[in-house]
């Protein structure tokens, strides 16, 4: 598998998804500008990921100006096409803005940026222990939704505690139903508010990413 990083104007965690990758899961990658278009180069069996930051300052809504750049119309042609997109933090609101997850990233139920670890807990009930940083990460889709994402088996993270349950003090942002990440139907396309690459690394103190990564097969 091969990966590509999108860089926009205001990215922050492009370095850090980008090292992760070559480094400590040993895979090729490289940087894609947000003015390109050209992702010929990729097939449906690589992927595509869409870094944490702050795109374009993130003015008028989180991710909704990134949704318009040229790199983002190739991106979401890839992905309708089958191809793998990976969006975090700041990637998974343009992945909703962009219609390729369902739901939106509102502002923190406590209106205050949170930069702390959390427990998550996937849907092969492993536990994972995982830096969130974010202002507006608090996910949210009405019930309707909620319900047939979760027959779907499309909710894929649950924030909880260190027991993995999945409490209102285990929730950091007042995301619904504590959902920390989702894919949507078909799923090659996966968002999440946790930061793998910021726990990925045993210098760290913390290889709870790497195990993140196996757990969605992007090792």
């Amino acid at each position: 598998m091969k990966f590509g990083v999108v860089v926009f104007p205001g990215s922050n965690c492009d370095r850090d998804i980008f090292n992760t990758i070559q480094s400590d899961l040993g895979k090729e990658v490289e940087f894609l500008w947000h003015k390109d278009k050209d992702i010929k180069h990729f097939s449906t069996g690589d992927c595509i990921v869409l870094p944490g930051g702050f795109s374009y300052g993130d003015y008028l809504r989180c991710g909704a100006i990134a949704r318009f750049s040229p790199m983002m119309q190739s991106v979401i042609s890839f992905a309708h096409k089958g191809g793998r997109v990976l969006g975090i933090c700041n990637g998974f609101q343009i992945l909703c803005e962009s219609g390729l997850l369902p739901g939106a990233l509102l502002m923190n139920a406590h209106r205050q940026f949170i930069c702390k670890n959390v427990h998550l807990k996937g849907n092969d009930h492993k536990i994972y222990k995982i830096p969130v940083a974010h202002g507006d990460g608090r996910y949210y889709a009405n019930e309707n939704i909620l319900d047939d994402m979760e027959r779907n088996g499309q909710v894929i993270l649950h924030y909880c505690n260190e027991s993995g349950e999945m409490t209102s003090e285990s929730n950091p942002n007042g995301a619904s139903r504590n959902i920390a990440g989702i894919k949507n139907k078909p799923g090659n396309v996966i968002g999440l508010m946790p930061h793998p690459e910021r726990a990925s690394n045993p210098l760290c103190g913390n290889s709870d990413g790497i195990r993140l990564f196996e757990y969605f097969e992007m090792n």
